[in-house]
């Protein structure tokens, strides 16, 4: 982070900004923030957050060819990133279905992004999850703790003590029926108020105060080393509005995409995303589909879709996007 401002892959123009504003380094500009830079340059908001992705990305990738040494691509087996894949916990449901489609649960160091209608229960998910996540190992849990990113305000705190409380509950039968002392030590300190201690809540009003956030959290993940799962409920829609400039929203988007990943693998968390619907307008009819278009639909590793069936049952589909995009599309029934 101490790299000097004027070797950074930035315009030339904005390299001179920052040295006459008194900026040396890049963990200079990084503290100072969005906000705080738009400032001082006088430049907007947006130039603002799209040089600070440039700077932290540069900066990331200078890590990570030195603690590479000489060599800087990382070698290794099939066997070996089957077993590194078999080796990662998952975050169960609860929901037996779920968990079958999704090979055990939601996976950590990927990305899964939860897609629906308003009202199929997207929120209601991220929430179970939320808690789920804090599941002692000894009960099949990873015994982690949570970042809710919450962009929409539907997070509600009574339900997640309702679903919080019927968790504990839960492990409490297990511990009765099977009697063993792992679980009983487990259950002195997994009690609500530890539950709802170990969320960590953050309301983000628009696309500049989510950016900022995730920029920030791997500095917060460092110091929370237990968390495990990343939210972001409502990943659109702050980007669904007040963007004249629609490449500038694809930059950004991008570089938001790029950062989860980082923070999914470098920090060994699972990151839930939700997405909105919109409708595509076809020749002769027209289909909802996941919203910010095709091109972020390949940010996540797994896009789960949740609708409705004619009989007013929740169905969801699952599709995996691979490298070679192919796509598996499964039905719950």
């Amino acid at each position: 982070m101490q790299r000097e401002v004027g070797s950074l892959p930035l315009a030339p123009a904005l390299r001179a900004k920052l040295v006459a504003a008194g900026f040396q380094t890049a963990q200079e500009l990084l503290e100072t923030g969005p906000c705080g830079l738009s400032k001082e340059l006088g430049i907007s908001k947006e130039e603002a957050l799209e040089a600070l992705q440039v700077v932290r990305q540069d900066c990331h990738g200078d890590a990570a060819r030195t603690a590479g040494g000489s060599g800087t691509t990382r070698k290794c087996t099939a066997l070996e990133l089957l077993e590194e894949e078999q080796a990662q916990g998952f975050i169960i449901t609860f929901c037996s279905a779920l968990d079958n489609i999704l090979g055990g649960g939601v996976q950590l160091t990927k990305i899964t992004e939860i897609c629906g209608a308003p009202g199929v229960g997207k929120t209601q998910l991220c929430m179970q999850l939320a808690v789920d996540v804090q599941i002692p190992e000894c009960f099949g849990g990873v015994a982690g703790e949570a970042v809710f990113i919450d962009t929409e305000g539907s997070f509600m705190v009574d339900r997640v003590v309702d679903i919080a409380t019927a968790c504990v509950q839960h492990c409490q039968l297990i511990a009765e029926a099977h009697q063993e002392e792992d679980h009983l030590k487990a259950l002195e300190t997994f009690s609500l108020e530890s539950i709802l201690s170990h969320i960590y809540y953050f309301r983000c009003r628009d696309y500049i105060e989510l950016l900022a956030q995730v920029y920030l959290l791997p500095d917060f993940l460092s110091e929370h080393s237990k968390v495990r799962l990343v939210v972001v409920d409502g990943i659109a829609f702050p980007f669904r509005h007040d963007f004249e400039d629609l490449s500038l929203r694809t930059r950004l988007l991008n570089g938001l995409a790029q950062q989860l990943i980082i923070i999914a693998n470098d920090h060994k968390s699972a990151v839930v995303l939700t997405n909105q619907m919109t409708t595509r307008i076809g020749q002769n009819q027209s289909t909802l589909v996941p919203a910010l278009g095709e091109s972020w639909g390949h940010a996540a590793t797994v896009r789960l879709i949740f609708h409705w069936d004619n009989s007013q049952s929740l169905m969801a589909s699952e599709m995996c996007s691979l490298q070679l995009s192919l796509k598996m599309q499964k039905i719950l029934k």
